[in-house]
């Protein structure tokens, strides 16, 4: 035999020697992915797109309540976002006037407006109030906005000493040009309807839904203005521990109840177009094991990008009441985004995420949806929306509903 057999046999041998070496090590880099598994899907109707306009809070309340409308088995309805925001932009602008300016205007709002306008004035089908007058097939508002604004700072100024009677109709004006005039009546499916019959026609009652979250700075069990500036119509939430914020959130989806939920999202853990949101823990002294062992052989720097890059399964930290609490006074939490709690699964390792549905169209990696992991959900929710019949008993009794 010569040399070259030689070394082609040794070279080969030594190929056959490695491979379970490589095949073990695609094992682990796949393995280590985040893959997910949906345990609960409940009911949902299709992925809408607010586009570029703050109205997240009524997208997201109308699909808790287009998915309340599927769950009492009334069918899929697709329900007027616009319809919601031009009543709150109504009322957000008498508001203004009346605190002097003192208060936010904006797009901005919270779910309990979309209550509110289901009580008082009802609310209307897509297709008869779409909110689109003003030359663009998606929401922008930034126009919209600024325009309001403007409008409301000049009355601010008071320039004839007295605010006339025509300022309403001035700002409904406004409203008119760029969402459309509201109409009167419409017919929906061969029938005709009022806002206000058609909101009795859905059976939705604003009195069933109830606001809650977890914070030490206000008493539990008890009411409370939440303290975002988003909240200008000054609704009030509950307020109860965080384990037992979670476990409404468990129980509701385990009995069939969606929850609506509004989020900090800009903590760099909120990775969207990857369909992930996550509190990665980087303080290696907090981590135990092999976790630890891995960790502490990177340098801050490497760790930081790699916990980051949401390219494998990362420890996350243990979140108590206190540091959500640290979170939102040093506003490393902030009122961002609301969204619709729709289900739960399980990454590969058995942690558990919520299925959350988002209102910017359908093109990330999960069309629309998103997990966000219960560390996530612990830490960053503002607050949340449930039926109260979705309240675990001995906590509803505590709150007095």
């Amino acid at each position: 035999m010569n040399d070259m057999k030689i070394k082609s046999i040794s070279w080969l041998l030594s190929i056959v020697m490695l491979m379970p070496f490589f095949v073990k090590a695609q094992e682990t880099k796949s393995d280590s992915s985040y893959q997910f598994t949906l345990v609960k899907q409940l009911p949902y109707t299709p992925v809408k797109n607010q586009f570029r306009s703050g109205t997240c809070w009524s997208f997201s309340a109308i699909s808790f309540l287009e998915s309340e409308l599927l769950r009492l088995g009334k069918g899929e309805y697709d329900l007027s976002e616009m319809f919601c925001v031009r009543d709150a932009y109504e009322k957000k602008a008498e508001k203004y006037l009346r605190m002097g300016g003192t208060i936010n205007f904006g797009g901005g709002g919270e779910f309990h407006d979309v209550l509110h306008t289901l009580k008082s004035k009802g609310l209307m089908p897509e297709e008869a109030y779409p909110g689109l007058n003003y030359g663009e097939k998606n929401h922008v508002h930034g126009e919209l906005d600024a325009v309001t604004k403007a409008y409301m700072e000049a009355l601010i100024k008071n320039p004839n000493k007295k605010i006339s009677t025509a300022w309403m109709d001035g700002f409904k004006g406004i409203l008119d040009a760029y969402l459309g005039p509201l109409p009167e009546n419409f017919v929906y499916q061969g029938k005709q309807y009022t806002s206000k019959s058609f909101a009795e026609s859905l059976g939705l009652d604003p009195d069933d839904y109830v606001c809650l979250s977890s914070f030490t700075h206000h008493p539990f069990y008890q009411p409370f203005i939440l303290e975002v500036a988003d909240n200008w119509a000054w609704g009030e939430i509950y307020n109860v521990t965080l384990d037992e914020m979670m476990e409404i959130i468990d129980y509701a989806l385990d009995k069939g109840y969606t929850v609506g939920w509004a989020s900090d999202v800009s903590d760099k853990g909120f990775a969207y177009n990857k369909g992930l949101a996550v509190i990665p823990e980087t303080d290696v002294a907090e981590l135990s094991g092999a976790e630890k062992a891995r960790w502490e052989k990177l340098t801050e720097k490497e760790r930081n990008s790699q916990m980051y890059n949401f390219d494998r399964v990362v420890p996350e930290k243990n979140v108590t009441q206190e540091m959500r609490q640290r979170d939102f006074d040093n506003l490393q939490t902030t009122d961002d985004h609301g969204m619709h709690i729709v289900g739960y699964g399980t990454d590969q390792f058995g942690h558990k995420y919520y299925y959350v549905k988002n209102s910017w169209g359908a093109d990330n990696k999960f069309d629309g949806f998103f997990y966000a992991s219960v560390p996530f959900v612990r830490l960053k929710t503002i607050d949340i929306v449930v039926h109260k019949n979705a309240l675990p008993k001995d906590i509803r009794k505590k709150l007095g509903i």
